[in-house]
């Protein structure tokens, strides 16, 4: 299973697909577990695991931080700062959602540098997040814009308008999915090709094309994801009187 997990490719031909590692039988079904699921997985485990010693770390935390706390504290007050600054005064309500949503999505995308398949790299996981950002859009705009407001929103700024409006509102997490999804995936279809074809030759000097697929480009499509829903979101929760 090793290398079923790993980022680079075959040893006879370029392997970016996501293969099944086990199988269950359930009936007359067949339920597949595979190294997206298995990927998955290990990032969440360590997420939960890093979060635990986080959480310990903090109720003992010194009044001057140092070491592991500083950078806590560091990341802590980044992401704060970031929500803040888009979401204004709808910030706490959507702090936890956002906060995870970006550790997860930057985790999951830089997994790659621990041999992992970027589990944002299959799309049935981006679309899940995509889809769980739509419904929490909607039902915000529901609640404070109302079924009237929402309708007249829809008819800006004439009734003709109607069903573009509609089309621009289902077209969004289609596009906040696809736009991970791509990135995420061509730079491991790359750095597949890569391994692949070059062998033995490519000892090292790929770790430059690590840092920029994986850890660049993951941070700018983690920012890029989370900034486009929170703003999403404030639109949704801002009334005229608001």
């Amino acid at each position: 299973m090793g290398q079923g997990i790993m980022l680079s490719g075959a040893e006879k031909e370029v392997d970016f697909f996501i293969h099944e590692v086990f199988q269950y039988k359930i009936g007359d079904n067949v339920l597949y577990i595979t190294r997206s699921h298995v990927c998955l997985l290990i990032v969440m485990l360590i997420l939960i695991i890093f979060c635990i010693v986080a959480g310990k770390k903090l109720k003992k935390a010194q009044e001057i931080p140092s070491g592991f706390q500083n950078v806590l504290e560091l990341v802590m007050e980044f992401i704060d700062g970031l929500i803040n600054g888009v979401m204004g005064k709808f910030s706490p309500k959507f702090r936890n959602y956002m906060a995870t949503l970006f550790v997860f999505i930057f985790f999951s995308n830089i997994s790659g540098l621990l041999g992992l398949r970027p589990p944002t790299a299959d799309y049935g996981v981006t679309l899940g997040l995509a889809l769980i950002s739509f419904t929490l859009i909607h039902f915000n705009k529901f609640k404070h814009q109302k079924p009237k407001g929402v309708l007249k929103g829809l008819m800006d700024p004439w009734p003709i308008w109607m069903p573009i409006n509609l089309i621009g509102d289902f077209a969004v997490p289609i596009s906040l999915s696809l736009r991970l999804f791509a990135n995420i995936l061509s730079g491991t279809a790359i750095m597949a090709l890569i391994y692949t074809l070059l062998g033995k030759i490519a000892v090292i000097w790929p770790a430059a094309l690590h840092v920029y697929f994986d850890l660049f480009s993951g941070a700018i499509q983690t920012y890029v994801f989370c900034m486009l829903t929170m703003t999403y979101i404030t639109d949704a929760c801002t009334t005229e009187e608001a």
